[in-house]
């Protein structure tokens, strides 16, 4: 498919890219989608959370009386789950929630969300833009010229270019990525998807490789 190269004005700039059929238009697999997405959102949680076994709270570790003759049910120490302040039985400890999703399931996952925000025309290529020095103003300048500055975006650049990401990172509705770093939840995640022109040429040279 082609997408119209835009300027940092919002202006045609009169060239254009083509977003190969293999990645921006194939059948989309939702259960995928839903894999990597959940893979991903497993992996951000921490796990950390714990409780003390009877093994690790405080209490001495005296049986409370003897086994047998008191009357009494039989009582191990005062750390026992069944009193107050005793151990904690089955209780949670940390861990991974992650799981491992095979390469091919995650690509065509990202495919797939490629597929559905180019059917939803919600990609923008724009012309690579060159920042200096970190410029907040200069980035929302042109992300308002574009006409989705109010929008949930990702922006994606073929290199880390350092002033490049500055720029983006006190806009709260704009995520800024390096074009190998994007994923399934960040793309379903922006409304709009925003290539500068290197890193959508990426993806032409990237099947033509393979072809």
């Amino acid at each position: 498919m082609q997408i119209e190269v835009l300027n940092s004005k919002g202006e045609k700039t009169g060239r254009t890219v083509e977003l190969p059929e293999d990645i921006f238009n194939i059948e989309p697999n939702d259960h995928v989608i839903y894999l990597a997405v959940k893979q991903y959102l497993a992996a951000r949680r921490l796990g950390t959370h714990k409780t003390k076994t009877r093994a690790e709270v405080k209490g001495s570790s005296r049986k409370l009386h003897r086994q047998k003759g008191t009357g009494g049910s039989r009582k191990g120490n005062i750390r026992n789950p069944l009193y107050k302040g005793g151990g904690t039985v089955n209780g949670p400890a940390p861990h991974s929630y992650d799981f491992k999703l095979n390469r091919k399931v995650k690509d065509l996952a990202k495919m797939s969300a490629l597929t559905y925000k180019a059917k939803d025309n919600k990609i923008v290529v724009i012309e690579d833009i060159k920042v200096d020095a970190p410029n907040t103003k200069q980035m929302l300048a042109v992300l308002n010229s574009l006409k989705v500055a109010d929008q949930k975006l990702l922006l994606v650049n073929a290199d880390y270019d350092a002033n490049f990401y500055l720029s983006v990172r006190n806009l709260p509705k704009v995520k800024a990525s390096v074009l190998s770093d994007i994923n399934t939840y960040d793309i379903l995640n922006a409304k709009t998807l925003v290539l500068t022109e290197s890193a959508a040429k990426v993806f032409t040279d990237a099947v033509e490789v393979e072809a």
